[in-house]
């Protein structure tokens, strides 16, 4: 009873995975066929993932212990070329600076530092010379290497350009210690480290020692050998750009090489003593695994994947399929989309010179269809009747390759008859293999640009008519050069085609401002960033010259104006005024004869006043002369009263001598002479003259002159003839007004005033004539103070 209880018991401990499988049975029956096709498939896909997981977990662990011990083999070499380099390094300085101390010290001149310099260089193959410089950058002396740059080879006298040297110059003098400065690039494609070394002077600084090393010769000859034949030694800058050796290039490896097995070790650290501006790079590859060892997880692998391609090819070989045909579709609708776009014409021929593409705006110029143009072959139905040989011409070029860069001007006939002119550019059509398959035109309407050139060309045509016309000479220069922008028709009649009238003028013209010369080397104009309106302002000036080689006097205009490139240039208008100076001329000979004329009318309405003037002296002599001759003959004449006689006869006969000589300088024909000449003398000899008539005419003449008058730089002639003028005028008016005696009145004012920003002397003549009336008609007899005209001079 016992034993049989317990068998079941022991039984369903044996299959405790019964109830699992059962579970996991009921829930696959459940499923979809689809999704058990689908777990199916992945369940050996993962199985084969998983394998291939571990392998590759071994595999990996494996090779990255194996690449740790070969970075810490690069690391090792590189520290140690690091320091074979710096060791080479720090004993060049060590003997630099033994020359620099032996420059300060005076033990060593000129000579003998090139001796050592070459010595050195020679010695040392990556140096590619030494100089001595001096304090302001300037070489003292110095070697190069024969096979040296050009740029490495200097000469006594020679700045070195700051750009050169940058700050390390500047931080040599100043630390007092040796610098190098940064790699620096040199056109031959190559780069150099310099080191200088500074020294003083008597405590000053004196220059340094200059050692110019090629970089490629610090990696040939720093580096040792057997490094250099391990790894790829490179040397690079702070950022990155290898400036001498090779860098490590990786090769594709075959499918059956590992993609790990391709990464380099590499090692960075910067050269001492030069810095972080230089560092060594050291890159090498790990030895590849051994066939063998690999020959499991290749067999594996393959069968893995081969499984793999066969569950997901199709899968990915048609999703593929789909997404390129799809590209293509997009691809070739926006291609078609944008020649159908665009406004200029393409046209494609293949090498026999047949049409075998045209696009829509191709079409729309011709007024051709596609189906009309493809195929077709010379003539093609665009072009014109009568320009069937030229086009032809033209093809057989095109098809030989024969065409300009810039293109040719053909004409095209639209299916309508029409004309129109179009540009065509043609370029080799190539193909997806790089083989050429004819030739590919664009072609762009260009009647409208042609017709704004022709419009345009008209336009300066006419421009160009109507300056020839004119009778100025113009001419337009730029400043300081020998080159003529411009010269219209009188220009070239009066001067030729050549600058040298231009210069001609401007020498003749001492009223044009002549701006100082600029340097040859500078393009910059003097005047530059002025504007141009402001310098027609300022600086535009009239000159009146006279040119020997042409017998002509010319007005001359000078201007500046920008040109059409931006340039300022200078503009002379020259005017003929050869035939207006000459009637000036003679219109100045006319007025003196006028004023001369007009002197002599005056005196002439002035004659019966002047004799009468003169019959009162006259008179008086005659009888001082009767009664000094009565006294004489009755012998009653004493000295005393004689003499008195005598003095009185002298007294009129001077009287009478001064107004015949006033009356003669007033009425005397001369050329203007202004003179230093005094306003009280004037005043005094026109009132003398004037007061023989306004005597006459029972006038009064009041004479109002203010003290201290300046003298005036005039003609007094002419002066006195204009008060005497006024004075004659003012009479004349008292005389028409019929005033009584009492109130006949003439004032003459002489006073100074000051006339637009100048001093002068004015003379006012007042009266109580009759005036003049407003319509100039006749005279009034009604009263009037009103001033006569005033004379205005300065001096």
């Amino acid at each position: 009873m016992s034993a049989t209880s317990h068998a079941p018991r022991s039984t369903e401990r044996r299959h405790w995975w019964n109830a699992p499988r059962r579970y996991w049975r009921q829930w696959w029956e459940r499923l979809p066929a689809a999704r058990q096709d689908q777990l199916a498939m992945l369940g050996p896909l993962i199985s084969v993932l998983l394998f291939l997981s571990a392998i590759f977990t071994a595999l990996v662990y494996f090779t990255g212990q194996e690449r740790a011990r070969d970075q810490e083999a690069v690391v090792r070499d590189a520290e140690y070329a690091q320091q074979r380099l710096r060791l080479r390094l720090l004993e060049r300085q060590e003997r630099l600076m033994r020359m620099a101390r032996d420059i300060a010290n005076r033990t060593i001149e000129e000579t003998e530092f090139v001796f050592q310099a070459e010595e050195l260089v020679l010695q040392n193959p990556e140096l590619l010379a030494v100089h001595w410089i001096g304090p302001y950058r300037d070489v003292v002396t110095g070697y190069a290497a024969a096979g040296a740059p050009a740029h490495a080879h200097r000469h006594a006298g020679d700045a070195l350009p700051p750009e050169l040297l940058g700050g390390t110059f500047d931080l040599a003098r100043d630390l007092h210690q040796p610098i190098y400065s940064r790699p620096l690039p040199w056109p031959d494609g190559g780069h150099t480290i310099l080191l200088l070394v500074p020294f003083e002077e008597q405590r000053r600084f004196g220059g340094v020692v200059l050692a110019e090393y090629a970089v490629d010769g610090l990696l040939r000859y720093g580096v040792p050998a057997e490094v250099l034949a391990r790894y790829a030694v490179t040397l690079i800058d702070d950022s990155g750009q290898v400036l001498a050796g090779t860098p490590l290039q990786l090769e594709r490896k075959p499918l059956s090489s590992l993609p790990w097995a391709a990464r380099p070790q590499r090692h960075e650290m910067p050269v001492s003593p030069i810095g972080n501006s230089l560092l060594l790079r050291a890159e090498g590859l790990r030895a590849d695994r051994d066939a063998g060892s690999d020959a499991l997880f290749w067999i594996v692998g393959a069968m893995s994947v081969a499984t793999i391609w066969m569950l997901l090819g199709n899968m990915r070989h048609t999703r593929r399929r789909l997404q390129a045909q799809r590209a293509l579709v997009a691809e070739t609708n926006f291609r078609r989309a944008m020649e159908n776009s665009m406004l200029t014409g393409m046209r494609a021929l293949d090498m026999e010179g047949r049409i075998t593409y045209v696009n829509r705006a191709f079409c729309n110029m011709t007024g051709w269809s596609e189906e009309e143009l493809i195929g077709a072959t010379a003539p093609f139905p665009y072009w014109p009747p009568g320009d069937h040989d030229t086009l032809m011409a033209r093809l057989q070029d095109e098809i030989a390759g024969r065409n300009a860069p810039g293109g040719f001007e053909v004409p095209v006939k639209r299916k309508n008859g029409s004309i129109f002119y179009a540009r065509m550019y043609v370029s080799p059509l190539i193909d997806a293999q790089g083989r050429q398959t004819g030739w590919m035109t664009s072609v762009t309407d260009i009647t409208e640009a042609k017709r704004i050139r022709e419009e345009l060309t008209a336009s300066y045509d006419r421009f160009a008519t109507v300056l020839d016309s004119l009778d100025e000479a113009i001419s337009v220069a730029p400043l300081h050069t020998h080159e003529l922008l411009f010269a219209n028709r009188m220009y070239r009649n009066w001067f030729g085609d050549g600058p040298h009238g231009h210069e001609r003028l401007l020498e003749l013209c001492a009223a044009v401002p002549v701006l100082p010369p600029q340097d040859t080397y500078d393009q910059v104009d003097s005047l530059m960033g002025l504007p141009a309106d402001a310098l027609v302002e300022a600086i535009a000036e009239h000159a009146q010259i006279h040119v020997p080689e042409l017998g002509k006097w010319l007005e001359l205009r000078t201007r500046y104006l920008t040109w059409v490139d931006g340039r300022l240039v200078q503009m002379l208008i020259a005017t003929d005024i050869t035939a207006r100076l000459q009637a000036e001329e003679q219109a100045k000979l006319q007025a003196e004869r006028a004023a001369t004329a007009s002197r002599l009318i005056t005196m002439g309405e002035m004659a019966s006043s002047v004799a009468h003037e003169l019959n009162q002296p006259l008179t008086a002599i005659s009888n001082y002369a009767n009664g000094l001759i009565a006294r004489l003959r009755s012998g009653r004449a004493e000295t005393d009263e004689m003499l008195a006689a005598l003095e009185k006869t002298a007294r009129q006969a001077q009287r009478a001598g001064s107004i015949i000589q006033r009356i003669r300088a007033f009425v005397k024909k001369s050329e203007p002479n202004p003179t230093l000449s005094d306003v009280g003398q004037m005043v005094a000899n026109a009132v003398e003259l004037a007061n023989i008539e306004l005597k006459r005419q029972l006038v009064r003449l009041n004479v109002y002159l203010a003290e201290r008058l300046p003298p005036l730089m005039v003609d007094p002639i002419l002066i006195e003839q204009v008060l005497i003028n006024l004075l004659k005028n003012a009479g004349e008016s008292i005389q028409c007004a019929q005033r009584p005696p009492g109130q006949r009145w003439v004032e003459l004012t002489v006073t100074p005033r000051r006339l637009d920003g100048r001093d002068g002397i004015e003379f006012s003549v007042r009266d109580n004539g009759c005036g003049i009336p407003p319509t100039g008609s006749s005279a009034s007899t009604k009263p009037s103070t009103a001033p006569r005209p005033k004379a205005w001079a300065s001096g």
